[in-house]
C-alpha cells in the first residue's frame, strides 16, 4: 500500500517544503508493497536530484546496480548519461533522475502494466514536487507514460508541450551499449537540450508553461526553437 494519498498531498511551495515532501515520499517508496516488485527487491530507488532541478530525466526502471545501491543510473547506462550530461556542461547533481517504476523487475525484465500503474502515483507526485521545465523521458516506457502509443523512433530528440510542459523523448543510454549505431543519435539530441530548456525558462516566465502532474497526454504540440 501507498505509505500516504498522493492526489490528498499538497504541491509544496517553497524549497525547503519541497525537500521535506521529497523526503516523506523516498520513505514512502521504501515502504511500498503496492505490487510483487515491492517484495523482490533488494533497495527501492525513488530517485534522486534537486527539490527545484529545472529538468526531470525519466528512465524506465532500476537494473542489478541501481537496486543494491538504492540509487538511480549508477551502472554502465549511467556512467554514458554523466557524460552526456557533461557534454552539454551539466552534472547528476544539477538534474533530477527518477524510473516509471521504483523497484528493479527481476532479471531485468521489462516492467509490467501493473508494475507501471502501481508506481505511477510516485512519479506524478516527484513531478509535482519538482516541476521541472523540462521532462526527457529515457527510453519507450518512459516515453508511454507521457506520449502513449508514439515510437521512439519517430520522436526522439523532439520537444513537445504535454499537459502543459515541455517533454523531449529519447533513447535510452542503455541502448547505445547494446546497439552502437544509436550512440551518435542520442549524443545529437542531448545536445539540443540547452536550447530546449531556454525556451522552456522563456515559456515559464511569459507564463504559457505550468508543471506537468498528470500521466499522459493524447495531445502535444511541437517545440520550435527560435
Amino acid at each position: 500500500m501507498l505509505a500516504f494519498d498522493l492526489s490528498m498531498a499538497p504541491t509544496p511551495e517553497s524549497l525547503d517544503e519541497r525537500r521535506a515532501a521529497l523526503s516523506e515520499l523516498n520513505a514512502g517508496v521504501g515502504a511500498c508493497r503496492a505490487c510483487a516488485l515491492g517484495l523482490s527487491r533488494t533497495r527501492a530507488v525513488p530517485g534522486e536530484g534537486p527539490a527545484d532541478a529545472e529538468i526531470m530525466f525519466i528512465g524506465e526502471g532500476p537494473g542489478y546496480y541501481e537496486d543494491q545501491q538504492g540509487r538511480p543510473f549508477v551502472g554502465a547506462a549511467g556512467q554514458f548519461l554523466e557524460e552526456l550530461l557533461e557534454s552539454i556542461g551539466l552534472k547528476r547533481t544539477d538534474v533530477f533522475i527518477a524510473n516509471v517504476i521504483k523497484c528493479r523487475p527481476p532479471g531485468n525484465r521489462d516492467p509490467l502494466p501493473e508494475e507501471i500503474g502501481a508506481c505511477s502515483g510516485w512519479l506524478s507526485r516527484q513531478l509535482a514536487i519538482v516541476q521541472p521545465k523540462l521532462i526527457v523521458t529515457l527510453g519507450r516506457y518512459s516515453l508511454a507514460r507521457f506520449l502513449p502509443g508514439t515510437p521512439i523512433g519517430k520522436a526522439h530528440g523532439q520537444a513537445r508541450r504535454v499537459n502543459g510542459a515541455w517533454v523531449v523523448p529519447m533513447y535510452h543510454p542503455a541502448a547505445a551499449l547494446h546497439q552502437g549505431s544509436l550512440r551518435q543519435p542520442i549524443e545529437d539530441d542531448f545536445r539540443k537540450i540547452p536550447a530546449y530548456l531556454e525556451q522552456a525558462r522563456r515559456d515559464a516566465e511569459s507564463g504559457e508553461a505550468r508543471p506537468a502532474l498528470a500521466a499522459a497526454a493524447p495531445a502535444a504540440t511541437q517545440m520550435k526553437l527560435l
